[in-house]
């Protein structure tokens, strides 16, 4: 077994040595007018604004021309609001919105007389305009770590991954680490689940690895649901394997012989970008029968989901896998100890498994000096709504939420004024401007009433209404329900019945009082998380700007002027 694995990682190393100079050339400095590779982002947003016929319309002039550079297809950026976004490297002149027209321009101004392409530069708030990707504000206060691979490498090209070293967490824990080690690296490094609540990884590990039986399964959460939220299918299209390599070391730290990526059906370039990915895996025997040659057999398949926001539940979601109708159920028993086909198993989300081969690779110690006291390591945010630069961001833990909505947001367009930001999507809250330094960590965001959830962000200014804001995710969480039990069932849809009354000019003081009342019901007595925080855009709202309920109820005045009725 160790001659095999030996000679295996010899095989990872050549790859690893042959690829890792085009990577290399991504990320030196200098020779910005020698261009000999161009990035192109084919993520959704940008292939969403022709980014597919950016990259088709370069190689083939690049082609034409006889030039000796290579035209790569990338994942995200993070500029989504500035696709498509073409990078030039050596030395990382970003290319904003290009179009088809602006092909030529830069193959005939940068690429052979070495000019930059000054119009299609990145122009920040005081009309100057920066090409230096990296130097611009929106990474300053960024840390990427699960994102240090998107748009840098192709997602589709095993080898690219490899030289940025991945599977070689995967290798060193097969050949040195025991499952119990992989466990206990996972606690001291503090990773919570990103997905939700933030349960400590690592201990939901342990208790699947201390359950017996042959067989148990990892499972990806990769049904992301909240409106606006687009991080982890942003992951899983322009990094895949980080996500493929987590599920392997989880597998083998709880002795898991199989894993599902549970993602929606909606994310068909997602889905595509996996199965490439769990091909390519296959044929370099990184998945399947003796991995490595260690003994250690894994195989992961998809499951496609319907695109029910229940199914981000966890029992909803084994449901859903296994065929049925996604509604969640009782626990205790917990998937880790009886989950996928009444099986012990581990659900992560996306991200949570995207940092584990970093955690291997740097080490414990390493992750758990980034961040706060109880929330360790970075978080990825879709920053969207009423801000400048919308887009996909990686931070430290602790970094205050007015950091990232001025200093990386650029804040609200010109002429408004910041009101609130909306965390954790349809089972978050409002926080308002007033408490916007506080930091974002798990216990913080808690205490004002809101959550971290998967990690949504959604900036709204003075053009908003924040009654109307609560009605909207009132309205999505009675829509999504599954409708297994009645506090969730009739609660929500009678809060909805409250909010179109008070919105339509007709709210009574009474119907406040009821709203609140009906608010703590629904969310002491429901059965699962969709319930239990679907009133956290009211409970928020009422506490944060209840002079908005009033003057909807008491004036019959909007006083964002949102609420058509209301408007005299």
């Amino acid at each position: 077994m160790v001659i095999a694995l030996l000679t295996s990682l010899t095989g990872l190393e050549r790859i690893r040595e042959q690829h890792r100079p085009l990577i290399e050339e991504r990320l030196r400095d200098g020779d910005i007018d020698r261009p000999t590779q161009l990035l192109v982002c084919t993520s959704t947003a940008c292939i969403s604004s022709g980014g597919v016929e950016i990259y088709n319309a370069l190689r083939k002039e690049v082609k034409a021309q006889g030039l000796e550079v290579d035209v790569v297809r990338t994942g995200c950026f993070g500029f989504c609001g500035l696709g498509p976004v073409v990078v030039t490297h050596p030395g990382a002149v970003l290319y904003c919105r290009v179009r088809p027209g602006h092909v030529t321009d830069i193959v005939e101004k940068h690429l052979k007389n070495r000019e930059i392409v000054e119009e299609l530069l990145y122009e920040d708030a005081e009309g100057v305009r920066r090409s230096i990707l990296y130097d611009m504000p929106f990474f300053e206060k960024q840390r990427r770590i699960v994102l240090e691979n998107s748009g840098l490498i192709d997602p589709e090209d095993i080898n690219e991954y490899i030289a940025r070293d991945g599977y070689f967490a995967l290798a060193d824990v097969l050949a040195r680490w025991t499952p119990e080690q992989v466990v206990d690296a996972v606690i001291k490094s503090g990773l919570r689940g990103r997905g939700g609540a933030g349960f400590p990884t690592g201990r939901k590990w342990a208790f699947a690895a201390a359950e017996p039986g042959p067989q148990k399964y990892i499972v990806c959460n990769g049904d992301e649901g909240d409106p606006g939220a687009f991080m982890d299918r942003s992951l899983l299209e322009g990094n895949p394997h980080a996500v493929l390599e987590g599920m392997l070391i989880a597998g083998y730290a709880i002795g898991a012989g199989e894993g599902y990526v549970y993602v929606r059906a909606e994310y068909p370039l997602a889905v595509k970008r996996l199965e490439i990915a769990i091909r390519q895996a296959k044929r370099l025997g990184l998945l399947g029968n003796d991995i490595l040659g260690s003994g250690f057999s894994f195989d992961i398949d998809i499951a496609l989901g319907a695109g029910a926001f229940v199914c981000g539940e966890e029992t909803a979601l084994l449901r859903s896998a296994m065929g049925f109708r996604g509604e969640p159920r009782v626990r205790p028993p917990f998937p880790a100890q009886k989950g996928l086909f009444d099986r012990p198993t581990i659900i992560n989300n996306v991200e949570t498994l995207a940092n584990v081969p970093t955690i291997i690779r740097h080490g414990p110690e390493w992750y758990a000096a980034i961040g706060t006291e109880k929330s360790k390591g970075t978080k990825i945010f879709s920053l969207a709504g009423q801000i400048k630069n919308t887009g996909l961001i990686e931070v430290p833990m602790g970094l205050s939420l007015r950091s990232i909505i001025y200093d990386i947001g650029g804040g609200p367009p010109p002429g408004r004024r910041i009101k609130a930001v909306q965390t954790g999507g349809p089972s978050g809250g409002a926080v308002p401007e007033k408490l916007l330094d506080v930091p974002i960590d798990y216990e913080s965001l808690k205490d004002l009433g809101t959550i971290m959830g998967s990690g949504g962000l959604i900036v709204l200014d003075n053009t908003d209404c924040m009654v109307d804001i609560a009605k909207f995710y009132m309205k999505f969480a009675a829509d999504e329900s599954c409708g297994r039990c009645t506090p969730c069932r009739v609660g929500i849809v009678r809060m909805v019945e409250i909010l179109e009354k008070i919105t339509g000019g007709e709210g009574t003081m009474d119907d406040l009082r009821e709203l609140e009342e009906l608010a703590y019901d629904v969310k002491d007595a429901s059965l699962c998380g969709l319930g239990q925080t679907a009133a956290n855009p009211v409970l928020s709202t009422m506490k944060y700007f209840y002079d908005e309920y009033l003057a909807h109820v008491r004036d019959r005045r909007c006083p964002a002027g949102v609420c058509t009725k209301l408007l005299h």
